[in-house]
């Protein structure tokens, strides 16, 4: 290949690039379309002087973008510092996830199976390290088994944990339990430290084949208020990023106190439409707002959202905050922004009786609950009314009279009209087949003391329904317009789930007298019809459960490929980019189009998109485990105090150790340990999930109602024992009649905190985004009944 110094004429990416740095060079597309035609491994040197890139600064230039693509896992670099394009070698790259066992997994870019690696190869890596590896073979399960062969870069920088002291040799252990290893503190080190203490440490050489981690202990955490503890633990152990910087700080500042419909630019004026926000008791952000009209047809519906795309853009120091949080992150105490507040929750923020900027999805809906036309455009409105899930339920659903009273006329009708769109869309929703789980959520109430006050039920009522549905339509929508102008975009997917574990779903169904259909392909209405069958039955719980566990985890990705659990060829993220970066790239991409813009000018291009994704996909699951970690540590410390004390549970798992319990209507989890059970030999039926006495035929099995007597609470391990006092109800066996009793001592350990729920607007669920779960639960908007399509 002859030297290309006419790179910026060729470059389809240039315009864009020019438009980002002073002094650009070659985008990575055209860095990958160089390496390409060269046609084998490239040093650095050998690139810039194949483009020419002669100057110190383009070259120091193209030193930091080989280093970028790298991380990214876009191109390879060899032990004779090399370049290589990925597909050219017999390596995969990606994302190392941890296990608390000592073994871990490769979650490659490529979207391809995951590698199992064996705790030999986890030993120089943590969770979170990006590293290239090659297949060596299958381990015992069949499983491919990777090799590291280079990390790429090093992602964990910091641990918290308790620190220990034996035999004068000072460590933590990380209390983020996909870290298996220790960090090893040396004296000198140990910042006033001492045994016990639980601290936050540096890591200051990663662990290698033959060494451990070696750190430096940074904080000593102080343990007053036990939610403020658990918050800080979590945000040192996922660091996650938590204070802006002042660059952030000060360009959300620029913007002033109040917005200005005259400095907004040109936008459809909205401010005569009684908008109205519906959101949770304890929300702050209002990122999205609903208006409806009855139509000759059927229903004009608007669905306002917060235009963050009109103070966040790319090369400012708050879009890279953004992207590097990618999400809010919400505790039962306290919210970690993704946006400063000055935006989050003032200028975006789409309060009562201000004016505010907003992107908007208008659609004309029919009686069938078809959207038969829709279109986007920037606007300006002005909230009527912040409404609460509970009172707009009091208004349209129960029909409270001194509610209604309370409303304007204007508002009233709006309601009453997206009450009528919402059993549109709900008939709609059932007649394709989307899954739908309906189980309460239970909040995690944090008294003025820093400790837990109460485990508090919120079931949804149809407001939750209603703004779900308005949000799923607005996010199908923005899905489809984006797929129509062909522009690069991350789509919300949810795959099909694995044939395995339906097989093995269906194998457990049939012991409950449940038909699973599986001929064919696997499609969501076999799904929704099973569901319906289990509603009303004791068991409903465990049994959604199940099915839930059983389907594929919902991800960001630049290929659509449908949603599985919604039963839709297409969705995305368009209601809540006040907390999550997607949303507002969807935003952008939208804006883009409407202002003519062609699909390669768009300042994120496709290879980016796909960057883009994994980032989005990887820290929202950090924001999702580091709530979970909390929820659970601050569940260890809520029935710490009831030691003693029983309790009606449920079997939510059993496994050939034990039964896992959880407490009826606070959703803790404990186990009762098969050496306990009694005076008999236990046989685990894994295809039954039963453990039946060899001498007494007792059996235990999924379902069963017990009664249990807290014994131990270990908070630092979310560890939990129980005693069975008795089996108070048997679930449905075959060969025995339920109901029956049996009275029997026990205790054990287990890890408390399940999955949380979620949906379009909701925190992230299995369901809604993905936890390994599948796509149905609530509508709120993250954590604290937050919006916008967890889905």
């Amino acid at each position: 290949m002859s030297k290309n110094p006419n790179w910026r004429r060729a470059d389809a990416r240039q315009s864009a690039e020019a438009e980002r740095y002073e002094r650009p060079i070659p985008s990575r597309e055209y860095l990958l379309e160089t390496l390409g035609k060269i046609g084998a491994p490239t040093t650095a040197d050998g690139l810039a002087a194949e483009l020419n890139l002669d100057e110190p600064d383009l070259r120091a230039a193209l030193d930091k973008r080989l280093a970028a693509m790298v991380r990214d896992g876009q191109v390879l670099r060899n032990r004779r510092d090399e370049y290589l394009l990925v597909d050219k070698v017999a390596i995969r790259t990606g994302q190392v996830t941890g296990h608390r066992d000592g073994f871990g997994f490769l979650v490659p870019d490529d979207g391809s199976d995951d590698l199992f690696l064996p705790p030999a190869q986890m030993r120089g890596v943590m969770h979170g390290d990006r590293i290239a590896a090659r297949v060596v073979g299958t381990d015992a399960r069949n499983r491919k088994e990777g090799a590291v062969v280079e990390v790429l870069e090093r992602r964990t920088h910091q641990v918290a944990g308790r620190f220990h002291l034996e035999r004068d040799v000072g460590f933590v252990e990380p209390d983020n339990r996909r870290i298996s290893q220790r960090v090893v503190i040396p004296e000198r080190d140990r910042g006033g430290a001492s045994h016990g203490s639980l601290v936050v440490a540096e890591i200051l050489q990663p662990p290698g084949k033959h060494a451990e981690a070696i750190g430096r202990i940074t904080r000593v955490l102080k343990e007053e208020g036990v939610a403020q503890t658990a918050v800080e633990l979590a945000i040192a152990s996922h660091q996650l990023p938590h204070e802006f910087p002042a660059e952030a700080v000060r360009e959300a500042r620029l913007y002033g106190k109040s917005v200005e419909a005259s400095g907004l630019g040109p936008r459809l004026d909205l401010r005569g439409i009684p908008l109205v926000t519906i959101d949770g008791e304890d929300a702050r952000d209002f990122d999205d707002a609903v208006f409806a009209e009855a139509t000759r047809t059927g229903w004009r519906l608007v669905v306002a959202i917060a235009d963050v795309s009109h103070y966040v853009k790319p090369g400012m120091a708050l879009d890279a905050e953004a992207r590097e949080r990618a999400t809010s992150v919400y505790f039962p105490n306290r919210v970690i922004p993704m946006l400063p507040e000055e935006l989050s929750n003032h200028l975006c923020s789409l309060m009562p009786e201000v004016d505010r900027a907003c992107m908007v999805a208008e659609l004309s809906i029919s009686r069938e609950g078809r959207v038969s036309r829709s279109k986007f455009y920037a606007g300006v409105m002005r909230s009527a009314a912040r409404l609460t899930y509970g009172r707009a339920a009091e208004a349209i659903i129960e029909r409270n009279p001194e509610v209604r009273s309370s409303l304007s006329a204007a508002v009233l009708g709006s309601l009453d009209s997206l009450h009528e769109v919402y059993r549109a869309l709900r008939h709609r929703r059932e007649a394709r087949g989307a899954l739908d789980f309906e189980s309460a959520e239970i909040k995690v109430l944090v008294g003025p003391d820093g400790h837990v006050a109460e485990l508090k039920a919120y079931p949804r009522n149809d407001a939750h329904r209603l703004i779900e549905e308005c949000m799923i339509a607005a996010n199908v929508e923005a899905a489809g317009f984006l797929k129509k102008h062909k522009m690069p975009a991350l789509f919300r997917v949810h795959a099909q789930p694995d044939e395995e574990r339906i097989l093995e779903l269906k194998r457990f169904l049939a012991t409950r007298g449940l038909l699973l259909e599986t001929d064919g392909e696997m499609d969501p209405m076999k799904l929704a019809r099973l569901l319906k069958q289990v509603q009303g039955r004791p068991d409903a719980a465990m049994l959604e459960g199940m099915i839930i566990r059983s389907l594929a985890q919902a991800v960001y990705q630049p290929e659509n490929i449908g949603h599985f659990g919604l039963a839709l060829g297409e969705y995305a993220h368009f209601t809540s980019p006040i907390r999550r970066y997607p949303d507002l790239l969807v935003h952008r991409a939208i804006r883009h189009v409407l202002g003519g813009g062609q699909p390669e000018a768009f300042e994120h291009p496709p290879r980016e998109m796909e960057v883009l994704g994994q980032e989005c996909s990887t820290r929202e699951r950090r924001a999702d485990e580091a709530a979970r970690d909390v929820v659970a540590f601050l569940k260890c410390e809520f029935i710490a105090e009831r030691v003693g004390e029983t309790f009606n549970g449920v079997v939510t798992g059993v496994t050939d150790f034990g039964l896992f319990v959880q407490l009826e209507g606070m959703q803790i989890d404990g186990l009762v340990h098969v050496a306990t059970l009694g005076r008999d030999y236990y046989r685990f039926e894994e295809d039954r999930r039963a453990l039946v006495g060899e001498k007494t035929g007792q059996r235990f099995t999924l379902g069963d109602r017990l009664k249990v007597r807290v014994t131990r609470v270990d908070p630092s391990e979310r560890k939990i024992d129980f005693e069975l006092i008795e089996q108070t109800e048997a679930a449905f066996h075959p060969r025995r009649k339920a109901g029956s009793t049996a009275p029997v001592g026990a205790t054990a350990g287990a890890r408390t905190g399940g999955r949380g729920k979620g949906g379009p607007r909701g925190k992230a669920s299995p369901a809604a985004k993905g936890g390994h779960g599948g796509p149905g639960g609530k509508a709120g908007k993250g954590g604290r009944s937050r919006k916008g399509g967890g889905r």
